[in-house]
């Protein structure tokens, strides 16, 4: 153990080790990212691309002012509620693999596995590709970006795959991931310096256009829309819009608790851990309210919620603002956001799949460590290689979109091990607001399952059985499973 200290203590790019490094599962990770890493890494894989677009089905759900920025708000304080738990789960390992981890400790490896591999299947490979797509999308707009295989593009397989749709804007999101995933293979210090650059500057960015939106001389006039809708009542209609605005706020938050992957990088992880989770959120909580306040000032409900898929609010917004040169500013803010979420994303999910792996319930070779720059670099190598295939597909906006909802099964099911690990005795630090933030957290998830279940029952049910289809890949792999590391 003195011999594994030493070796966390050392530099990125340590010259020699104290100890035989011919076993590279044997390789520790280097604990090289401080708080201050953490927090941006929280804020840059939050503050992605739906800041920018989510107000848009917001206004056309709820039409009313003050309802969207208590979505906004309400989504935020139940994230917040969800970054608590994790204080207490936190505390039970210091390892990698995070979510993985704590439902690993809690429950076992089976369960574990199926949320290891619905992150690896669709969760977090499906987030890489749909992340990297947007960004050289936002690239074409600037830069025209030429489609090698234009004549190819109606090809398709099983009438929905067309791999050579959009040929040029797909290769170039593939290189793009080729290029932030052989940075991070040389060293997780490199990709969280570049995320710190990358999430600063686009704060930076919100912060701007914020300041703009408040300086803005003229206003929009406010129209709130009244509920109503045949024989519901008002207050049923406005749940309903109400509880539609929250589920696109959610989705704006998603990612926050990507931090806790990658644990046994992190310096003093139990303590460093939650707090990065917490002033992660504090940050794109206050830029989310901040920000869609200032685009109904400076443009009315009824004007935004009549955009289409292809008009993004805050160039709209921009526009009015600054002009043309307004759309070309947020243009280039978007790239700047989708790179920042996408590197943190492939710093974050190869950690799962390597944590996966040492524990036998995964490609052996993905437990490998890279003796030189301390970094999981099978995984990271396997995680690109799939995220790369799901961009050619052109599948990964149907997977993501088919197991948003699995991920609250998952959170509900974390929240009940924190109840039910410090009752006996495993979590012994004080979890705020122990026992009824878990409880609001189960009831929330079990509320948004069920809703979405019983209004997209087919989608609902086959993104539990793309979950599910890891089953048989579990008993291969634990033919192979070795004992405890």
């Amino acid at each position: 153990m003195e011999e594994l200290s030493s070796i966390n203590n050392q530099t990125e790019v340590p010259t020699e080790f104290p100890l035989d490094i011919s076993d590279k599962t044997k390789i520790p990770l280097n604990r090289a990212l401080g708080l201050g890493t953490g927090i941006l890494l929280v804020a840059g894989i939050m503050i992605g691309s739906g800041v920018f677009k989510k107000i848009v089905p917001m206004s056309q759900s709820l039409m009313s002012e003050p309802g969207i920025l208590s979505a906004w708000i309400v989504a935020g304080i139940i994230t917040m509620l969800g970054a608590f738990t994790y204080t207490g789960l936190a505390s039970m390992t210091t390892e990698s693999g995070g979510i993985y981890e704590y439902l690993r400790l809690s429950y076992g490896n089976f369960f574990a596995f199926l949320f290891g591999w619905m992150i690896f299947m669709i969760g977090g490979s499906g987030a890489i590709a749909a992340l990297a797509f947007v960004f050289s999308q936002a690239v074409n707009t600037l830069i025209n970006i030429p489609d090698l295989t234009d004549s190819w593009k109606d090809i398709s397989i099983a009438g929905f795959i067309f791999p050579f749709a959009s040929s040029g804007i797909k290769l170039f999101a593939v290189l793009v991931i080729a290029i932030l995933s052989w940075i991070n293979y040389r060293g997780v210090k490199n990709g969280g310096r570049l995320n710190n650059v990358v999430t600063a500057a686009k704060i930076l960015g919100i912060i701007i256009l914020i300041i703009a939106g408040f300086l803005y001389p003229s206003p929009a006039d406010f129209e709130e829309v009244e509920a109503t809708a045949g024989g519901v009542s008002n207050l049923g209609v406005l749940f309903s819009a109400f509880f539609g605005a929250l589920l696109s706020a959610l989705w704006a938050y998603d990612g926050w608790a990507n931090i806790t992957y990658i644990s046994g990088e992190i310096k003093n992880p139990k303590k460093n851990v939650p707090l990065a989770i917490i002033g992660g959120v504090t940050i794109a909580m206050t830029l989310y309210v901040l920000l869609n306040y200032v685009y109904m000032r400076v443009l009315p409900l009824p004007i935004l919620s009549s955009l289409n898929d292809n008009q993004v609010a805050a160039s709209e917004v921009a526009g009015v603002l600054l002009g043309e040169s307004g759309i070309i500013v947020i243009t280039v803010l978007i790239m700047i956001c989708t790179l920042g979420a996408l590197n943190a994303c492939i710093i974050v999910y190869p950690r799962v799949y390597y944590r996966m792996s040492q524990k036998g319930s995964f490609f052996k070779k993905a437990a490998f460590v890279h003796p030189i720059f301390r970094t999981p670099y099978i995984a990271i190598f396997i995680s690109s290689l799939w995220s790369g295939l799901l961009v050619i597909t052109g599948t990964f906006d149907l997977l993501t979109n088919l197991v948003i909802f699995t991920g609250f099964i998952f959170f509900a099911v974390i929240a009940f091990a924190v109840i039910k690990m410090t009752r006996n005795g495993t979590i012994k630090n004080k979890v705020i607001g122990y026992p009824y933030v878990p409880w609001i957290i189960i009831i929330f998830s079990a509320i948004l399952v069920i809703n979405t279940l019983i209004i997209e029952p087919k989608a609902s049910l086959l993104g539990i059985l793309l979950v599910l289809s890891g089953v048989p890949f579990y008993y291969y792999f634990k033919k192979n499973m070795t004992s405890s590391v």
